[in-house]
Parts: C-alpha cells; sequence; structure tokens
C-alpha cells in the first residue's frame, strides 16, 4: 500500500511538473500576417492579407501540446486596390458588417520530433466554422536579443474549400473554390 502511495504521489508531481512547462505567448502583430491567395481566371493569384489580428499561444514543448486562439478582423483587408477591398467586405464575399472576425482555435499540435509539424484545428468564418489543419513548413523557438523574452512561431498554410463556408462568390464564372491560406505567425512568451 505504502508503494503505491508513493508512486501515485510521484506520478502526480510528475505530472505538475510537465504541466508547467506549459507557457502562454501573445501574438507579435508585427511579425505575424494572415494572408490568402486565389485563382484568378487560370490567369493570375489575387491575394490580400489581413493587417489586424490578435491571438494567444499555449504551448508546451516537453509535452509536445498546445493551444492556439487567432481572431482576425475582417475589416482590416489589404489588396493594395481600395475597390477590390470594399467588394471583399460586401455581403458577396465575407460580408464584414454582420461577420467582422474570422477566427480560428485549435487544442490539437501535432509534432515531428521537436518542432511542431501541424495545427488542427477550427476555423470560423461567415458564422460557419470547419475543421482545419495548419501544415507547419518551419517551427522555431529563440531568445528575442531585443524583447530578452522567448519568441516561437514559423510558417504555416492550408487550402481550404471557401464554399464549405458559404462563400461562393463567382463559382458559377469559373473562380475556383479552393484558397491558399498562408500564416506567418510569432509570439511572444508572457
Amino acid at each position: 500500500m505504502r508503494k503505491t502511495l508513493i508512486a501515485l504521489a510521484g506520478a502526480a508531481l510528475l505530472a505538475t511538473a510537465a504541466h508547467a512547462e506549459s507557457a502562454s505567448y501573445a501574438l507579435d502583430p508585427s511579425h505575424t500576417f494572415v494572408s490568402f491567395e486565389i485563382g484568378h481566371f487560370g490567369t493570375s493569384t489575387n491575394r490580400g492579407r489581413f493587417d489586424k489580428k490578435e491571438g494567444t499561444v499555449q504551448f508546451d514543448r516537453a509535452g509536445k501540446t498546445g493551444k492556439v486562439d487567432v481572431t482576425v478582423d475582417v475589416n482590416s483587408i489589404n489588396t493594395g486596390f481600395a475597390a477590390f477591398e470594399k467588394h471583399l467586405k460586401s455581403p458577396d464575399l465575407f460580408n464584414a458588417e454582420k461577420f467582422p472576425t474570422i477566427k480560428f482555435v485549435s487544442d490539437k499540435f501535432v509534432f515531428d520530433g521537436d518542432k511542431v509539424a501541424e495545427v488542427q484545428g477550427n476555423l470560423t468564418l461567415l458564422g460557419k466554422t470547419q475543421p482545419v489543419t495548419l501544415k507547419a513548413s518551419q517551427f522555431n523557438c529563440y531568445q528575442s536579443p531585443m524583447l530578452k523574452r522567448e519568441v516561437c512561431g514559423g510558417d504555416f498554410d492550408a487550402t481550404i474549400d471557401r464554399t464549405a463556408f458559404g462563400l461562393n462568390y463567382g463559382i458559377d464564372w469559373g473562380f475556383p473554390k479552393n484558397v491558399h491560406l498562408i500564416i506567418q505567425i510569432e509570439a511572444v512568451k508572457q
């Protein structure tokens, strides 16, 4: 009985120690970009980005777990062309007045060795939520010489079917349904 109690106490201590490895990070808006690409009549690629985003990351490198919660302001869309941005915000597309944010939430990080390989979560767009897996093309943590804190991040991407969210504009004209999302993220340990 005593050995069992000691074993349970030791397991509880190890679980507490492993949990203590989890750290909170806040997105660094100057090093975090959310952008998209979609084909334009098979000729060129339309690109845009969202300039306002915020979020948090919980990351436990030793336990190989994590959580992320990112919110993007649809009204901050930037394509470099005001008329296009106005149309993107309209009810035809992102419907920014009714749905002012896009949200990605995850509690599943997949690792390849010590590196995050992908983040599996849910994307909410136009009031509809669908599963999305963001693949990491690189991931790293480093001690920032300027911030004097740890920073973790990487480049992530996914291709989504926009029609799964009800974003159907232009499908009948031959616009593709697939949109490439590119997310460059750096988050600062708090």
